[in-house]
């Protein structure tokens, strides 16, 4: 089941990525797709405000990935960008599935990527640069259960 949610502003976007975090949990994926200034990276500031990790976060796209610890005895994050990677192995290569289970992992650019980390995930579309449409789509058991979709479904409210 696919929701949808219009968001007018930047701050919006961090101010919802923050109440996203509110339902995320150590081992969830989050994949996140959307063009250029769609809000990938400012949604995640958000996630990360939420999960209360250190920052400051920012796009990884020449690192690849940054893990930002937890500030509160939470999970941590990890923030891939998959922008630069040239497929699957290359993504592999990153050895997500070794903190996988430990942290929250938000991939930027993984659409056709990173589905294969997790059977449960949620993905994020982001469309627009000002004002953006934001659908959140959830896979796997973690997010078919009557709490779970009710926490969605309020972000989409």
């Amino acid at each position: 089941m696919s929701r949808e949610t219009t968001l007018a502003t930047a701050e919006d976007t961090r101010r919802w990525g923050h109440r996203l975090a509110q339902v995320l949990a150590a081992g969830d994926l989050v994949v996140l797709t959307g063009g250029l200034g769609a809000g990938k990276t400012t949604l995640t500031q958000g996630l990360a405000e939420g999960l209360g990790v250190r920052g400051p976060i920012t796009s990884p796209t020449f690192v690849i990935a940054r893990v930002h610890p937890s500030l509160v005895g939470g999970p941590d994050l990890v923030h891939v960008d998959a922008y630069r990677l040239g497929g699957v192995a290359e993504l592999d290569d990153l050895d997500l599935d070794a903190s996988l289970e430990e942290a929250v992992t938000v991939v930027e650019w993984g659409h056709g990527l990173a589905e294969g980390l997790a059977e449960d995930r949620l993905e994020v579309t982001l469309q627009g640069e000002d004002a953006r449409t934001v659908a959140l789509s959830a896979h796997g058991p973690r997010w078919a259960g009557p709490e779970a979709a009710a926490a969605l479904d309020a972000l989409a409210g």
